[in-house]
Formats: structure tokens, C-alpha cells, sequence
């Protein structure tokens, strides 16, 4: 039995596009999933075209990003707008033209994708291999399809790769995912490097966070006086990765069922909210306590706000302010949660 549907028809299309003497330029929205995708077509132009090149206007920081770079030995470089007049054709993975200012002048003749289209776009696909499947869980499951249709070989660097694109954009098949991004996972499994993919996996910190970590530790605080529910604020942080890293990490501590972790970063207050398995719905919180003054939102387990400094009121302790709005929020919704306890009773 096959692992994956026949694409002959398609992979023929994308393949007629490709000819020896063009360079190609692969742009990316750098992650997991966008750099494992980018090799893989990479792999499949390779010798099929001059020269391939993967790029991106953003760079990956967190550790274990920054370890599965190191140790699959990849490289990408920065995107700029003046690189494109050295490129005769254009791909980009894991995303689309209209989501990022600096891809929409480009002209594309490959989009592998599985993120939802707009709406309002209309692609032109005249001559061009237009591949967005939102439902798929990630592209390094689509890009495994092509490498077993076209039976192309696997190295273990790639395959692990891949298996940690589909990790990241499926969150374990926890978030999103489909049987076909199980089977991909499994079928790729033959070929990864486990030792290679559990040490990545492992790389979540940096040594330079670890006095972060003493301080929020330090500055905890029982939001509404419930000590299963903490907050905790750090004056300057870096990036957000630290406070993202802080708020995972106290998941792992059985009291708390969920935890927001805020920080100064440069011009604006960066709130991180983490849960488990638990009735309140952080998205919602975070969006009632700040969406009015910044930008918040999420799902039930995980949110995030963006407040800018401007818009906090002037001699106020922004850890009070922080703690009021999200006290308040909880108020707000206290009414639906306990609806929906008893609907579950």
C-alpha cells in the first residue's frame, strides 16, 4: 500500500519548469517548516536547473532553531529586494506573496503552501505551480508527497528536517495535523537521524537566559490570588523567545494551570499566555484584557498582546496595570466559564 496519493500529473507540471541554465531563488518566512520545505525543493531541482538559492527576510532565534541550522548544516540567506535581479526564477514555500511587503513584486512561478489563500487573491496560474493544500497540517508534509512520488532519495538530514517542520507547524499533531501529516511523519522516520532531531528538540535555552529565568521565578505572582493561575514580569528582555521559553517552561510544574509571562521589549510590553488542559480560554482573555490598547489574541491553550509603552497610562506601575487588566478580563469571562462548567456537569 502507497503512503501517500499518485501526483504524477502535478510533479510532471513542475517539473517541465525547470531547465538548465536558471537560477532559481527560493524565498522563505524562515521556521521549521518553511527551511525543511525549501530543502526539499531544493533537492528536487537539484541538477535540474544552474543554481539554487533559499532566502529569507527573517531570521529564526530560538535555540533549538538556531540548533537544527547548526546541526543540519543549513544555510540561508538574508533576503533583500536588490538580490532578486540576480535570479532568472522564483519559488517560495511555507507561505504566500501577500504575506510579507517585500515577496509581492516578485514574480512567482512556484507556491507551495498550506496556509488558507485570501479570499481576494487570484493567482495567475498561466504557466505556473500553484500548490496551496490548507488542509494539510504543514508544507514539509507536501513536500514529502513530491519527494516519495518523484522517489527521490532522503538523506537523514533532510528527513529530520522534515520531521521537524511537521512537528512545529501541527505542534505535535496537537494543534492541527491530518492522517496524511501522520503518515508523512512516519513514512520519514525510516530515514531521520533520531539523535540529530532529539538533541535539537532539547536546545530550548540559551546560557544567557538562565539569570531570566532566577528573575521571573523570583517575581511570581497569584493573579486574583489562585496560585494555580501566576504572572510574572521582567523590565528588559531581549526578544520575545525568552518570555515564550520562561511561560513552556512553567507548564511543566503540576500546580499551575496557566501562567502569563510579560516583559519590556525595546518600545512596548510583550504579554505571554500558556495553558493546559483547562476550561479558560486564553485567546479570549488576552484579547479582552489588551486588544482596546495593542494588538492580542490566540487559542485556548496559548495568546499573546502586544501593548506599546505609549499606550499605558503615565506613573502607573506597569506591573499593577498588567495585573488589573488581566484580573479584570477574568471577571468578564468568569460568567461564561462557570456557564460551561455546568453545561458540563
Amino acid at each position: 500500500m502507497a503512503y501517500f496519493k499518485n501526483l504524477e500529473k502535478p510533479l510532471a507540471h513542475l517539473l517541465s519548469l525547470f531547465s538548465k541554465e536558471q537560477r532559481w531563488l527560493i524565498t522563505i518566512i524562515a521556521d521549521p517548516d518553511a527551511v525543511a520545505s525549501a530543502l526539499a525543493l531544493r533537492r528536487i531541482m537539484q541538477n535540474r536547473v544552474k543554481s539554487v538559492t533559499i532566502a529569507s527576510p527573517t531570521e529564526m532565534t530560538r535555540p533549538d532553531n538556531l540548533s537544527m541550522l547548526k546541526l543540519l548544516r543549513i544555510s540561508i540567506e538574508k533576503f533583500t529586494p536588490e538580490m532578486c535581479s540576480e535570479y532568472d526564477r522564483f519559488a517560495i514555500v511555507d507561505s504566500q506573496p501577500d504575506h510579507n511587503p517585500l515577496f509581492l513584486p516578485i514574480d512567482y512561478s512556484i507556491v507551495i503552501d498550506h496556509h488558507p489563500e485570501k479570499e481576494d487573491v487570484q493567482y495567475d496560474t498561466d504557466g505556473r505551480f500553484i500548490n496551496v493544500r490548507p488542509n494539510y497540517g504543514a508544507t514539509s508534509t507536501m513536500m514529502t508527497e513530491f519527494l516519495y512520488n518523484l522517489d527521490i532519495n532522503i538523506t537523514p538530514r533532510m528527513a529530520t528536517a522534515l520531521q521537524l517542520g511537521i512537528r512545529t507547524d501541527t505542534g505535535i499533531f496537537e494543534r492541527s495535523g491530518s492522517e496524511v501529516d501522520m503518515r508523512a511523519y512516519q513514512y520519514l522516520s525510516k530515514f531521520a537521524n533520531p539523535d540529530l532531531r532529539s538533541h535539537i528538540l532539547k536546545s530550548e535555552y540559551k546560557m544567557s537566559w538562565l539569570p531570566y529565568f532566577s528573575m521571573a521565578f523570583a517575581n511570581f505572582i497569584a493573579i486574583s490570588g489562585k496560585e494555580s493561575q501566576i504572572f510574572t514580569y521582567l523590565p528588559e528582555v531581549d526578544n520575545g523567545d525568552i518570555l515564550v521559553a520562561i511561560a513552556d517552561f512553567c507548564m511543566r510544574v503540576q500546580e499551575i494551570a496557566w501562567v502569563a509571562v510579560a516583559g519590556k521589549i525595546d518600545d512596548h510590553i510583550t504579554v505571554i499566555f500558556r495553558g493546559g488542559a483547562l476550561n479558560q480560554d486564553l485567546g479570549e482573555l488576552a484579547t479582552i484584557a489588551f486588544n482596546e490598547i495593542g494588538s492580542a489574541g490566540g487559542h485556548r491553550n496559548i495568546a499573546r498582546a502586544e501593548i506599546p509603552i505609549a499606550n499605558i497610562p503615565q506613573k502607573i506601575n506597569i506591573v499593577e496595570f498588567l495585573l488589573r487588566e488581566i484580573a479584570d478580563a477574568l471577571d468578564e469571562t468568569k460568567d461564561t466559564l462557570e456557564e460551561s462548567e455546568e453545561h458540563d456537569e
